[in-house]
């Protein structure tokens, strides 16, 4: 994948990276006018024992990193699928994320990561709060475009009424702080919210408060021993 190719099908751009090809530019301006500075200050703080400029190479351009690394956060992929993707790697990968993802930080707000999972339950108020500052869940559905599926069956199952188009849909659920704490595998655009809930939704602890959009209005009925509340989000 690159931009080169990438940015020819405006679509598939955008639901990719979330941003139009313009706005992309636009932000790519600022994070090259940026760059040299932000090298120069993350190299400075290293101990090295060779000059600056002196180390291995990045195999990839600015412009590229900065496209890996939104497709990285906007599909919430794998750093082995981003490094099939982009030919590089799993530690390439990670190291070209970690070290212009401060950079872009200033650019653009990016959404935070769980990575250390427990696989053990929180049994302590402490270690709920720890991961629901504020005891509150944040739950709702996001959609992104696709291309028109050829099978006729495909695009009535992916059209989604809301967007008026053909679409995945994938549900979150993020804390107080905007960290992401679980994800649904895409289901087709069709599907209402609700649906996606039921079939697929994260288990929280009896502490937490989940607030949900005026989409999910029957959840209390169906899930009475959660707290869930329902408003405008």
């Amino acid at each position: 994948m690159s931009y080169a190719r990438l940015s020819k099908k405006p679509l598939l751009f955008r639901s990719f990276t979330g941003l139009e090809i313009s706005e992309f530019n636009e932000i790519y301006m600022e994070i090259e006018s940026r760059y040299n500075e932000h090298e120069r200050e993350r190299l400075s703080r290293m101990k090295r024992e060779r000059k600056i400029g002196a180390g291995r190479p990045f195999k990839l351009k600015v412009r590229e990193r900065f496209l890996m690394l939104l497709v990285y956060y906007r599909l919430y992929i794998t750093y082995t699928l981003s490094g099939f993707l982009f030919d590089l790697d799993q530690s390439n990968i990670c190291r070209d994320i970690s070290f212009i993802e401060p950079l872009i930080k200033l650019c653009i707000p990016l959404p935070k990561k769980l990575y250390k999972r427990t696989k053990r339950r929180l049994r302590t108020i402490d270690e709920v709060e720890e991961y629901f500052p504020g005891f509150k869940a944040f739950i709702d559905s996001s959609e992104q475009d696709i291309p028109r599926p050829k099978n006729k069956r495909r695009r009535k199952s992916y059209y989604s009424g809301k967007k008026k188009k053909h679409t995945v849909k994938t549900q979150y659920m993020v804390n107080s702080e905007g960290t992401i704490l679980y994800k649904t595998a895409h289901e087709r655009g069709r599907k209402h919210d609700y649906e996606v809930f039921k079939n697929r939704h994260p288990i929280t602890p009896p502490q937490v408060e989940n607030v949900l959009d005026l989409g999910y209005l029957g959840v209390q009925n169906d899930f009475p021993t959660v707290k869930y509340v329902c408003t405008a989000i």
